[in-house]
């Protein structure tokens, strides 16, 4: 058990070498790492066993021991301890050579058997995390419960106001106008298509594969006077047989596997009208194709796949689709989860009432590790807007930046 002591400190060795890491080992000896660049952050690990499976494999090692409360955080927060190893991961990453290419024959079979996601697995996969109480939910988003990436315009800019900003993003990119008719995939609890139908006039259809959503849905429809023109039902995508004007799908695609990508970008071609404009907005991976948190898979997100664009433009393309633009938005998702974790810190002994500790923990590095993803891990979002038709928009882009100042000059007027 020495030498395997000795390997993995090694590794700890090679891995943390800018910033303080200390841990106090089992048995109560502490091993001091990093250049002492930063404030140290000191962890109890409780056992042999504990050390080894976190030197095997980090990522669902370190998210396991922490929610298990077999390491212990005794100075700084799980946020600061996957800062500096996300940190440390990710300057090695660069050091080290590029990895050969396993050949896409490889690469499409471990696809095919990690991610694809039939009907009865895609009703599974939402309700693990979607059904979940809303009294969770209501606890640290805003109070759209606009659960995706929000859009930050400015430095100071607060949560609610880039979420909203983020709405009106969109909206823009959709160029919708009033009577036209809107299909919302993945509706979630009903805020996209809410300010859709109030903002611009349109008829709008929400579906999800929710209960939870669904009921909260349709009852903000009824509270808002929206009832006539926003629908909302337990629809699989595939299952949606009308023609829309315009389609927009936030935060659902990551969901869908990558073996499905041309059975969904099928349905959204075959859904949207000649003349029609889709948003896609989804979380994306900047580099290669490659496998997703092992510890997000298990606990929080099955069936979850971070696409790269080099597997998503295909499937548009052979859809028969356009791309008209495409949008990156780099840190808007790691200033997202940032704040949703501080507020989740800021109502944890509520969230503890209605869950447990160990619920609470799991969440708490669910949340900054995904912010991690988004600031060291080469995560993004991407907003892929899409056409059937050469001319169904203007021939510029000035017109999203003019629809986005009306949308925000009417809030001001209405407010």
């Amino acid at each position: 058990m020495a030498a395997s002591g000795g390997k993995i400190e090694g590794f700890l060795r090679g891995l943390i070498r800018t910033g303080a890491l200390e841990i106090i080992l089992p048995g109560g000896r502490r091993l001091v790492l990093g250049d002492g660049s930063s404030t140290p952050v000191v962890v109890r690990i409780a056992d042999a066993l504990t050390l080894a499976r976190i030197a095997a494999g980090p990522y669902l090692g370190v998210g396991e021991a922490y929610m298990d409360g077999r390491l212990v955080i005794e100075r700084g927060t799980i946020r600061d301890l996957l800062d500096l190893g996300s940190r440390n991961a990710s300057a090695a990453a660069a050091r080290a050579p590029r990895r050969r290419d396993p050949g896409p024959l490889r690469r499409w079979w471990k696809t095919r058997r990690d991610e694809g996601i039939n009907r009865a697995a895609a009703r599974r996969n939402v309700a693990h995390h979607y059904d979940l109480s809303l009294d969770l939910y209501r606890r640290f988003l805003d109070p759209d419960m606009q659960y995706s990436c929000a859009y930050f315009t400015d430095p100071g800019v607060t949560l609610d106001d880039a979420q909203i900003a983020k709405k009106r993003h969109i909206a823009a990119k959709l160029n919708v106008a009033e009577g036209q008719h809107v299909l919302d995939i993945g509706c979630g609890w009903g805020g996209m298509a809410l300010s859709l139908a109030a903002w611009t006039g349109a008829k709008v259809d929400g579906v999800t594969l929710s209960n939870e959503q669904l009921c909260v849905a349709q009852a903000r429809a009824e509270a808002e006077g929206l009832a006539s023109r926003v629908r909302f039902s337990l629809t699989d995508y595939r299952d949606v047989t009308e023609k829309y004007d315009r389609i927009v799908s936030v935060g659902m695609f990551e969901h869908v596997g990558q073996a499905n990508y041309q059975e969904f970008f099928n349905a959204v071609a075959d859904r949207l009208a000649d003349d029609g404009v889709a948003v896609i907005h989804s979380i994306g991976s900047s580099q290669s194709p490659g496998p997703t948190n092992p510890f997000t898979t298990r606990y929080i997100f099955p069936g979850a796949y971070v696409p790269s664009l080099s597997e998503v433009l295909p499937a548009v393309e052979r859809a028969g689709l356009r791309v008209t633009d495409i949008e990156i938005l780099r840190l808007h998702y790691a200033e997202t989860l940032r704040c949703w974790l501080e507020r989740f810190a800021a109502h944890r002994d509520e969230i503890v009432a209605l869950y447990d500790e160990r619920f609470c923990r799991m969440w708490e590095c669910y949340l900054a590790g995904a912010e991690m993803g988004f600031r060291y891990g080469g995560h993004m979002n991407f907003q892929l807007q899409l056409t059937k038709s050469i001319d169904a928009l203007p021939m510029t882009r000035d017109y999203m930046g003019e629809a986005e100042r009306a949308l925000a000059t009417a809030a001001r007027a209405a407010a």
